[in-house]
């Protein structure tokens, strides 16, 4: 295990055995674009704490799911776009929450300012006027005219 910056690093043998995998499987993973590890001036590969989170899903997907490593690609990728959306949707909820804020803060420093100081909920009729139609004498309803021919 190797550190660097404060993070810890680990060579392919040693993620091969924690694994119980081949070293081979592990250069066809980073061949496929299913991992990146880093690497040292002198080549070695380096697997990070995120290499092998990403390893371990890899794993799970294959042995426990048995997913073929098209499968594996079109996951992985799915799970990137997924967690990108969902910081976009995190970061325009907090833009909502901030205009929203701003707008009562406008609100009521409107209020404080206009010429008749009252609430939205005093301009807004509690009871709404009743509406009367009145027939004229020739005038019935469909139902009236049907109780009047049966009589």
């Amino acid at each position: 295990m190797a550190k660097r910056g404060g993070k810890a690093y680990y060579m392919i043998s040693a993620v091969a055995q924690k694994y119980n995998i081949h070293p081979q499987t592990l250069r066809l993973y980073e061949r496929e674009g299913l991992l990146k590890p880093s690497r040292t001036e002198g080549n070695t590969r380096l697997y990070s704490e995120e290499d092998l989170e990403q390893l371990e899903t890899i794993l799970s997907l294959t042995r426990d799911l048995g997913v073929n490593l098209a499968g594996v690609e079109i996951i992985l990728n799915m799970r990137r776009k997924m967690e990108q959306m969902q910081a976009e949707v995190n970061q325009f909820m907090e833009y909502v929450k901030h205009e929203l804020a701003r707008g009562l803060g406008d609100w009521e420093q409107r209020l404080s300012t206009a010429l008749v100081k009252s609430s939205p909920t005093d301009l807004v009729r509690a009871n709404p006027p009743t509406v009367t139609v009145e027939q004229g004498p020739d005038e019935s309803t469909p139902a009236q005219r049907t109780a009047q021919k049966d009589h």
